[in-house]
């Protein structure tokens, strides 16, 4: 019913920038766009997400570090992430709902050096 494409993972030095971007193919209206993460030994957690209408939701952990936005005629999601530390490693995973139902990307790996 969709696919998601998520590239922009990496290695980063501490103090690095990232941007990662997932595209959605799917024909119907995709509501709200998203990043999470999984470090090992955690559990996922929100990084951020948007809405079609541009209504954002960050972690707390990620504020004033992360800008989210979004490309609604690409069904493109882009997590810009600055200043990143080795806290923030861990795989990222694509987030979209549609019609009440979610559904994530196979994840990408991002590694922040020290």
């Amino acid at each position: 019913q969709v696919q998601l494409v998520e590239s922009g993972g990496g290695l980063v030095q501490a103090g690095g920038s990232l941007r990662l971007s997932c595209a959605g193919s799917t024909i119907f209206s995709i509501n709200t766009m998203g990043w999470y993460r999984q470090a090992p030994g955690k559990q996922r957690e929100l990084v951020a997400t948007i809405t079609r209408g541009g209504n954002t939701n960050y972690a707390e952990s990620v504020k004033g570090r992360v800008a989210i936005s979004r490309d609604n005629a690409k069904n493109t999601v882009y997590p810009q992430m600055n200043s990143l530390t080795p806290e923030d490693t861990a795989v990222y995973y694509c987030y979209v709902q549609i019609r009440r139902m979610d559904y994530w990307g196979q994840g990408t790996q991002v590694t922040v050096s020290s």
